[in-house]
């Protein structure tokens, strides 16, 4: 009987000279082009100045990166990164903080509603978040064929063991495997893929994006909410997490599901829909 699954998927697609193209950053890019699609309904569903959807990808991807980076360095690595500051630019050598992504989303959002649309930025947000419960999801996928952020020993017959070796098993040596673990990425790729459905239906079934604030809300109540249970069965990703009650994914969590919770109960006290 199985007790466990041996993943030894290779992180590269293939290799270009020294450089290798990985799942990872296919599973992004294949997120946000399925993202741009699915915003191009909803500008057309709303009749929406077409010229609006390239700016927003735009600022959304500068956003998503300069904050995820950016969230890596400052928060679980910030005095190596200040006294290393220029190697906060090699985002190729990995370390993106999915909490600085989503906060570096907010602030792009609010400069692109200043600069171009010229509404409110809760507008943005409830049409933005429908697609990135998906990319989410994908980029943890991204994570599973990179066998990284996965969780604590477990007995269950679906534990992964991962390659703990990973650079130079890819280099020819043998591989050194975890214990078998809990493959978090796949439970938060399954709830970043519900809380997508859910937020698709609220926004093309249900109109919610009449109410301000709610399919946001949702959204972020949905994602963090998730993200803090699971970071329970989840490895510490620095070393000084372990003294903590809560680790840093948890306490970063709280605010946005905080804010999640407000924009709910805003958006449903609310008696005037727009639009």
């Amino acid at each position: 009987m199985l007790n466990f699954i041996t993943w030894t998927a290779n992180p590269a697609i293939f290799s270009i000279g020294t450089r290798e193209i990985r799942w990872y950053g296919l599973a992004f890019a294949l997120g946000f082009a399925i993202g741009y699609w699915i915003v191009e309904k909803m500008w057309k569903r709303e009749k929406l100045d077409p010229k609006w959807i390239d700016s927003l990808l735009l600022y959304t991807i500068i956003g998503t990166v300069v904050g995820a980076r950016l969230g890596h360095c400052l928060l679980y690595a910030p005095g190596y990164y200040l006294a290393h500051p220029w190697e906060i630019l090699f985002i190729h050598e990995g370390g993106l903080a999915s909490h600085g992504g989503t906060l570096g989303i907010i602030i792009a959002v609010y400069i692109y509603s200043k600069r171009v649309t010229h509404k409110p930025m809760i507008w943005t947000l409830d049409k933005l978040c429908v697609p990135i419960g998906l990319v989410a999801a994908f980029i943890r996928l991204g994570n599973l064929m990179n066998h990284e952020i996965y969780g604590h020993p477990t007995d269950l017959p679906w534990g992964f063991r991962f390659v703990e070796n990973l650079h130079p098993w890819m280099q020819g040596a043998e591989p050194i495997f975890s214990a078998p673990s809990h493959p978090t990425q796949i439970y938060e790729a399954l709830c970043y893929l519900i809380t997508f459905v859910l937020c698709m239906w609220l926004y093309f079934k249900k109109n919610a994006w009449k109410k301000e604030g709610l399919i946001f809300g949702v959204f972020m109540i949905c994602i963090f909410g998730s993200r803090f249970f699971i970071e329970m069965l989840k490895n510490n990703q620095e070393a000084f997490e372990e003294n903590m009650a809560l680790n840093m994914g948890q306490l970063l969590s709280i605010p946005f599901v905080m804010l999640g919770i407000y924009c709910v109960w805003k958006a449903l006290r609310k008696k005037k829909e727009i639009g």
